[in-house]
């Protein structure tokens, strides 16, 4: 089942980056990591074309309050984002837990430095020690090593192969994982 999420007022902290909701202001920092080819690929979705659409995004992202934005401490500059987003298929998992699926994206610029590692780890500490959670899941597409060494990173479980609808329109294969929080029985 998915469980409630609001990130209004959540401010987090790790030892390079602040994970806090997205505002407006944001808008130049989203549109310069996100219309960079490949860096939404990676994640299912075309690389922004307009700085309209980084705001469509942005709106979004203020409006459903579930989407971290990722702050890099060094230069005030948004690189990214972590989401706790529903789970929309039936990962088999009993239907009594409550939990959701982490999702996210890292600027190009700053791939292979273990930040995305860093900022996930927060979040999951958010959710399973706050926020209570039963469980998250985090999946990548086959072809995203990156995205599949942050989830080992972090020590999430393979629980099956699935074929995900992009939003491009393209069926694209990957692995779901998931992880159980460790101060709960199961």
């Amino acid at each position: 089942m998915n469980a409630p999420i609001d990130v209004t007022g959540i401010h987090m902290e790790t030892e390079r980056m602040i994970l806090r909701p997205w505002k407006d202001t944001d808008l130049p920092d989203l549109y310069t990591y996100a219309s960079v080819a490949g860096v939404g690929e990676k994640a299912g979705w075309n690389h922004h074309r307009s700085a309209e659409e980084s705001q469509r995004i942005l709106s979004s992202f203020i409006r459903n309050k579930k989407t971290f934005a990722i702050e890099l401490k060094e230069n005030g500059r948004v690189i990214g984002s972590v989401g706790i987003e529903p789970r929309e298929e039936d990962a088999g998992l009993p239907h009594e837990l409550q939990g959701r699926e982490i999702g996210y994206v890292l600027s190009k610029d700053y791939w292979g430095r273990g930040l995305m590692t860093e900022a996930v780890r927060a979040v999951i500490d958010y959710c399973f020690r706050v926020l209570r959670y039963d469980y998250l899941t985090c999946g990548h597409f086959d072809h995203n090593d990156r995205s599949r060494r942050v989830v080992e990173k972090c020590g999430f479980c393979f629980l099956k192969d699935v074929v995900t609808r992009t939003v491009r329109g393209v069926d694209e294969p990957g692995k779901m994982y998931v992880l159980y929080n460790p101060n709960k029985e199961r």
